[in-house]
């Protein structure tokens, strides 16, 4: 018997039926602490909560440029997982990862991404309990995205492209 994990990882399989090649970017292992659950046990203290993310992008201008700002920066990326554990005001891990699919698709511009998102022996006698997602970027989404962005901006007092 092994202890091999049943789940595929975040970077073992590429996307299925993508239009073109895609780059695959991850990030492994990232563990955050944050409030979430449903049960009344976990909403008085933070518990650990990790979160695999691998992000497809059409292969990126940057194997040609050597530049960062041609692909996703996972240190920008894991920047961005760790506010998400602060503000994301959410109970279920299935919420958490659809943030966390949205984050990477209309922050980051992936065209695909799967996440895996778990609390790490939650019970005694399992590693991990939690749920894995993935998406596709949609283009019609793209302009309410924006669109929904700035107006979060707005609410906040800040005004895009002000001084």
């Amino acid at each position: 018997m092994t202890n091999a994990p049943v789940l595929a990882s975040v970077h073992e399989a590429a996307p299925v039926a993508a239009a073109e090649p895609l780059d695959l970017i991850f990030i492994e292992g990232f563990v955050g602490q944050t409030v979430i659950g449903i049960h009344d046990s976990e909403l008085h203290k933070p518990q650990p909560v990790a979160i695999d993310v691998c992000a497809g992008v059409p292969r990126p201008r940057a194997c040609d440029t050597d530049c960062i700002a041609d692909t996703i920066d996972y240190g920008e990326l894991r920047t961005r997982l760790q506010r998400l554990m602060v503000e994301h005001g959410v109970q279920l891990l299935e919420a958490l990862a659809e943030q966390v699919a949205q984050i990477a698709l209309y922050e980051f511009h992936a065209h695909w991404v799967r996440v895996r998102v778990s609390k790490p022996h939650k019970f005694d006698d399992a590693a991990a309990v939690g749920v894995m997602i993935e998406r596709r970027r949609t283009p019609h989404l793209d302009a309410g995205h924006r669109a929904a962005s700035t107006l979060r901006l707005i609410g906040a007092g800040l005004v895009p492209g002000g001084r």
